[in-house]
């Protein structure tokens, strides 16, 4: 018997493009700090220069702030799938895929999640990014770093969005041979490959922006 063949629609097609590519940035960004051509204090200082919001370093290392913000906004573009969608991600005027430079991040929803990839097969749950910054605790996505190394480093869906398909469970839900305990669309395999230091890195700068209030996410969710 022939597997089934599952169809993507257009946009999911295109959101798994962006995936493999940005996979392909973090693969070659994570290695970038041992490189000949920049050493990790020159990525700091240019992470500062780079970040399209205001940080709060207070009781933080600052070189893993930089450092962070260099991984997250050069070499990852991490934006590009956890800001609410292309219609608001950049401010007007400062939108480059219209020719319009510099480029400038809308800061109002830099990293707060909510972008909509659609299902991954009709009749699946959408695929929604997540919200990455701080919440009121001062976290990333309210998540101790253990965790976040945790969901990182297995790609684990602790927020259990899209659960696997089984015979209790047939609506809302992901059909093999997709794994509905696994986050789908972010690349997480990449990020296996990080060294400790640059996980740390990245929650660091992550827990260091200002709080969005993202779609879906509870009224106090920064206050």
């Amino acid at each position: 018997m022939n597997k089934p063949t599952f169809l993507m629609r257009p946009h999911t097609a295109t959101a798994v493009v962006l995936t493999l590519l940005s996979g392909l940035l973090i693969a070659s960004g994570l290695k970038a700090g041992n490189g000949e051509h920049e050493n990790e204090e020159a990525m700091v200082r240019r992470g500062f220069q780079i970040s399209p919001v205001p940080l709060n370093i207070a009781g933080r290392n600052r070189d893993l702030v930089g450092l962070g913000s260099y991984l997250v906004n050069a070499q990852m573009s991490c934006n590009d799938c956890h800001s609410a969608g292309p219609a608001t991600q950049y401010i007007a005027g400062g939108n480059p895929f219209f020719g319009q430079h510099p480029a400038k991040t809308n800061p109002a929803t830099f990293m707060g999640g909510g972008r909509n990839f659609g299902p991954l097969i009709p009749n699946t749950p959408d695929i929604v990014s997540r919200n990455l910054t701080p919440d009121k605790t001062g976290k990333s996505g309210g998540d101790e770093f253990a965790k976040f190394v945790f969901i990182m480093r297995t790609g684990t869906d602790t927020g259990h969005r899209h659960p696997p398909c089984s015979s209790t469970v047939t609506t809302g839900c992901l059909p093999a041979p997709f794994d509905g305990d696994l986050l789908q669309i972010m690349p997480w395999p990449n990020f296996q490959q990080a060294t400790n230091r640059d996980l740390l890195a990245i929650y660091e700068y992550l827990s260091a922006i200002p709080c969005v209030q993202g779609p879906g996410d509870p009224d106090n969710r920064c206050r």
